[in-house]
């Protein structure tokens, strides 16, 4: 039985951004359950799995939403980011401190994470003589409930992306995240970001007839070709959402309300990302009643648009990307090009259709292009990195036993979503609301002999009035 999550986005900042460890001992409970239904064979007859693999698709320790990257121009040689020297002290020192602070921030959830592997929370009824299942009671001769196995393996994804750098340095960072998440991998080797890179991924894919990855490999602004090295991604987080939510709040918090602080926070959950300026509209006449006030936030955000734009390393990562990728999104993302909200958001539909860096990536069409589909070695093809949970068939064929089905699925998140309204209006609206998702994968007679099942589940944010 093989069970995959992604982008829970765990944050160093425990207060108002990060997951509550209440979801996961929900996604414990759910573990129990699907184990327990894989324990149901085809025959009809009960016996207990013996082992549980639990992949963490990526996105999980989220790096790059840090607030501890130095806010500091790029001259400025105490200033790392994620593009600097890896080599560096600096850069060694920073990255640790981040790690530290995001396993300390979610201690307990990752609490609930490690006890997975304790024999004596992720168990079993043992089975009858005839493949029923035996009664447990505290009688001295009443049967014992059975052990499964729990393994947890750590894929890395584009937040994360660091933990697949090689070298001793980052040997000892992987090993504390391995203790305090309770992972199932060795240290002294990087994190793998697809199944060719570990061999007991690989040997799980197999078994399970399955192919995974993140996504972002088909996601232009968060892939150049190298998962070791850093993307306009990175920059767009770090140097245009996270800078400006400081500066607002810096220069604006005591006046603005606390409700339109706190959505700021929210801003890189938006749905598609180039939709953030309208978004920032959205929350603003939402939560803010004083139009003058409102214009000094929007101002503020052309401000960090303007330096995004203008960096360094943006500017080198527009070799990677489609030709005039960097002037569209300047007309894209920011208020002061005198273009109404409806305008921008006729230009982002016109982008999401004729510029690659705006589509949400993966989609269903990039696991068509897959060896492992084309080959049919895998029966399903499964991504994260979207945020969006998705499941789509993608093709069937006969076999001696019957029909084999191949589809798709998408992981989605663990986070809060902000999504635009499908009611056409000028300026556009959002609507937020927390998700969880998650896909398990059976392998044999497990569950009845079906290969896969996913589930999602959706919690509406408190109503404002």
């Amino acid at each position: 039985m093989l069970v995959i999550i992604s982008d829970i986005h765990l944050t160093d900042n425990a207060a108002n951004k990060t997951i509550p460890a209440q979801a996961f001992r929900v996604f414990r409970e759910r573990l129990r359950d699907m184990a327990y239904d894989a324990s149901w064979r085809a025959d009809g007859t009960y016996r207990p799995i013996e082992q549980l693999d639990l992949v963490l698709l990526g996105d999980i320790l989220d790096v790059i939403r840090s607030e501890r990257w130095p806010n500091l121009e790029e001259r400025d040689p105490a200033c790392v980011r994620p593009w600097s020297d890896p080599e560096s002290s600096l850069f060694r020192s920073k990255l640790d401190e981040i790690i530290r602070a995001i396993l300390d921030a979610n201690e307990p959830a990752l609490e609930v994470l490690r006890s997975l592997r304790s024999p004596e929370v992720m168990t079993l009824p043992p089975a009858t003589d005839r493949g029923g299942v035996a009664r447990v009671s505290r009688e001295p001769d009443s049967p014992q409930r059975v052990p499964v196995r729990v393994r947890i393996h750590y894929v890395a994804g584009n937040h994360d992306w660091f933990l697949g750098l090689p070298g001793p340095a980052f040997d000892q960072i992987r090993q504390q995240i391995i203790e305090r998440m309770g992972l199932d991998q060795p240290a002294g080797q990087p994190f793998p970001y697809q199944p060719e890179d570990s061999p007991v991924l690989a040997r799980l894919c197999e078994e399970h007839r399955v192919y995974l990855r993140h996504g972002d490999y088909f996601d232009v602004l968060n892939f150049h070709g190298d998962r070791r090295k850093s993307s306009i991604g990175d920059a767009i987080v770090i140097d245009l959402l996270n800078r400006f939510c400081t500066i607002v709040a810096r220069q604006l918090g005591p006046e603005l309300p606390e409700e339109c602080l706190a959505g700021f926070e929210q801003i890189d959950h938006v749905r598609p990302l180039l939709l953030a300026p309208m978004w920032v509209d959205s929350l603003l006449r939402r939560t803010c009643v004083d139009p003058e006030l409102s214009e000094k936030v929007k101002k503020i955000w052309d401000q960090v648009a303007d330096r995004f734009l203008q960096m360094r390393f943006v500017r080198d990562c527009a070799l990677y990307l489609p030709p005039l990728t960097l002037d569209k999104l300047a007309i894209a993302l920011k208020f002061s090009k005198g273009l109404s909200l409806h305008v921008l958001a006729q230009l982002f539909s016109w982008f999401s259709e004729n510029m690659p860096c705006a589509n949400e990536r993966p989609t269903a069409e990039d696991a068509l292009s897959e060896r492992a589909f084309k080959n049919r070695r895998a029966h399903a093809i499964i991504y994260g990195h979207t945020h969006q949970q998705e499941l789509v068939p993608l093709n069937t064929y006969p076999t001696p036993t019957g029909y084999v089905q191949q589809i798709y699925a998408n992981t989605g998140t663990w986070r809060v979503l902000n999504r635009r309204v499908l009611l056409q209006r000028d300026p556009p609206d959002f609507i937020s609301h927390w998700v969880m998702t998650y896909v398990g994968v059976y392998r044999g007679d497990e569950r009845g002999g079906r290969p896969f099942e996913t589930w999602s589940g959706s919690l509406a944010l408190p109503a404002s009035g």
